[in-house]
């Protein structure tokens, strides 16, 4: 497309569950910042989401054509996720009607049945994201539930003409778990918008700091979804090996919406109740000024396809902790942009915490290393030239067959 022809390369219609302001994990901030990258290559991006909140039904986001639809409440969340897949598929079929359109986009299985219904109706190639699998949240399938869930990934993959995932390591997830040929999956890494997280010199820390520690603690925080997989207890269990070799001087620091009774009960079990402060969901604006005094991010994940998290950590400039699982050694050099520590081990987790925290100069230079690395491997812009890629080689292929 040269710069006088406003005609776009292609049309895209991407389906995603999740979209700001309805922010429910990574899928969310993925989408919200892959597609307006997408847009400055010559593409038209038709985004179908959720309704919510006050949030307008049609709007234009930074070049996304976003179109919320209702979804009717369900008895379950199941039987709720049928009811917005077939909104969404009433009101995709509706558009594709209009014509232009080449590809379907969809981020994981929870958009699928209106995906593969779009793609078949239409005859148009679907691509399919997805982010994380049943399989590896559990390490295997074991309930009725789960196996559920497991069938919606595979339909999903098995009809999608190339799939997306975020880490090497998930794609030998994919090809294990679901199926897939190792030559239909496409490794593209997660983004950030390192930029938002720039210190606001009117804005005062010391006292919103407060709010959280005191002068003389060091904050070490943890943030996400508070589920198993992300190994919040693996952290609690290292936090009093920490907290003693820092003679008290810290606090651990919870943030994110979800239940946390049985990680409150043990922090009191632990005997770190007053050292711990569950901070809840924190908004957007608070989260920004918050990773900014942070003198130690962890995520102890027992698995994790990529861990967006773990970019905001680098972007704020805060050094950063993980566990060895997944795809973090990918997003984490140890050593270098961070520190790499076994999975599901307190005391190696304590270890990594503590050389950040009793070595200034050393979390500097991971930091130093961590920040650089953004731009080389984590832009989006370079992310975007890497799904358009993906993009050409399906509207080409696509362009060979007859679709009987």
């Amino acid at each position: 497309m040269t710069q006088t022809d406003s005609r776009p390369i292609a049309r895209i219609l991407v389906l995603s569950w999740e979209f700001p302001p309805r922010i429910v994990g990574g899928i969310s901030r993925h989408v919200a910042e892959l597609y307006p990258e997408i847009v400055t290559l010559g593409y038209e991006i038709h985004l179908i989401t959720v309704e919510f909140g006050n949030a307008p039904t049609q709007e234009v986001v930074e070049g996304i054509h976003v179109h919320r639809v209702p979804v009717a409440a369900g008895h379950d969340f199941f039987h709720w996720v049928v009811n917005m897949n077939e909104s969404m598929g009433a009101y995709g079929g509706q558009l594709l009607t209009e014509g232009g359109f080449q590809l379907i986009h969809g981020h994981d299985w929870l958009v699928g049945d209106a995906a593969i219904a779009l793609k078949h109706a239409f005859k148009l190639p679907l691509i399919a994201t997805i982010h994380a699998t049943e399989h590896g949240r559990h390490n295997g399938i074991y309930t009725d539930v789960q196996r559920h869930i497991h069938r919606k990934e595979c339909n999903l993959a098995f009809n999608a003409w190339r799939v997306i995932v975020c880490s090497q390591y998930m794609k030998q997830e994919i090809c294990r778990a679901l199926g897939a040929p190792l030559n239909k999956v496409d490794v593209v890494y997660n983004g950030i918008r390192w930029q938002k997280k720039q210190i606001n010199p009117r804005f005062d820390y010391g006292q919103f700091r407060r709010r959280f520690a005191g002068d003389d603690e060091k904050i070490v925080y943890y943030l996400g979804r508070m589920t198993h997989e992300k190994g919040i207890s693996v952290l609690l269990n290292a936090a009093p090996k920490v907290l003693s070799a820092m003679g008290d001087k810290a606090k651990i620091v919870i943030i994110g919406g979800g239940r946390t009774d049985h990680l409150k009960a043990q922090a009191w079990d632990l005997g770190i109740w007053h050292k711990c402060y569950f901070t809840g969901f924190m908004p957007e604006q608070d989260l920004d000024h918050f990773q900014v005094i942070a003198d130690c991010a962890v995520f102890p994940s027992l698995y994790e396809p990529f861990g967006i998290v773990v970019l905001e950590s680098f972007a704020a400039r805060v050094p950063t902790v993980v566990s060895d699982t997944c795809g973090l050694p990918e997003v984490v050099h140890h050593t270098k942009t961070g520190v790499v520590t076994h999975t599901n081990d307190p005391d190696s987790l304590a270890w990594g915490i503590l050389e950040v925290l009793k070595n200034p100069g050393y979390a500097q230079w991971l930091i130093d290393n961590a920040y650089e690395d953004l731009s080389q491997r984590f832009q989006w812009s370079h992310l975007a030239k890497q799904t358009q890629q993906v993009y050409t080689q399906v509207i080409s292929e696509r362009s060979q067959v007859v679709w009987s």
